[in-house]
């Protein structure tokens, strides 16, 4: 067994209360390695914490996941609507960075997911200031809720089959680490069943500020 200990979230959503999203970390043992084998491993450890602690069913969101719809649901295999065209959601995300020097990269938004990240991680134009989307500003603040926004906008039009389909209560993303990270698609998730309960989806969806005032300022 492994010595190192890790601690990573799971995701609920939480139909009443101020937030959309409960989110309870969980330690267990971490297997290290970049193997696919090493991070199921430490899917299953994630998971089987979290059913002790009483989440009896965990659905992992990623290209990791075991479950089928666990890899769908991955912003890495999401597209989004823009003016027409379905594009790739990690693509458009990332082109849509606007930096102290240049952006936003509209060039890139058909380009494969790893391959836009690898274009926007190269630039060199200074820090980040904000986002840009269809000739519109985004901010930054709160950190997650421009990736968040076009995470749920992707899935809207799905919900139907979502709650069909998707019945679990909650959810993971093993890439994720709270102490390095800030997007989290398992939190994004999350947070559109959440407003998919409380009938606020619609309104969300095509309203980034009302979206974004739902979020916890950080």
């Amino acid at each position: 067994m492994s010595d190192i200990v890790a601690s990573r979230p799971v995701f609920l959503p939480n139909i009443k209360g101020t937030l959309l999203v409960q989110e309870r970390n969980f330690d267990f043992s971490w297997s290290s390695g970049f193997a696919e084998s090493q991070k199921k491993k430490n899917i299953m450890a994630l998971h089987a914490a979290a059913k002790r602690d009483g989440i009896e069913c965990v659905l992992e969101i990623s290209t990791k996941s075991e479950e089928p719809v666990g890899r769908k649901l991955s912003a890495f295999s999401l597209k989004i609507e823009i003016d027409g065209r379905m594009l790739p959601l990690e693509s458009v995300y990332q082109g849509s960075k606007v930096f102290e020097e240049c952006g936003p990269s509209l060039q890139i938004f058909e380009y494969e997911p790893r391959q836009a990240k690898r274009y926007i991680r190269e630039l060199d134009c200074g820090r980040l200031v904000g986002f840009e989307l269809q000739g519109k500003r985004y901010p930054l603040s709160p950190k997650n809720a421009f990736y968040d926004w076009l995470y749920i906008r992707a899935l809207a039009n799905h919900i139907e089959w979502i709650e069909a389909k998707v019945q679990y209560d909650g959810y993971t993303d093993i890439e994720f680490n709270p102490e390095k990270q800030v997007n989290c698609q398992a939190r994004a998730f999350a947070e559109l069943r959440s407003l998919s309960a409380r009938s606020k989806l619609d309104k969300a969806v095509v309203n980034f500020d009302y979206f974004a005032s739902l979020l916890p300022a950080i």
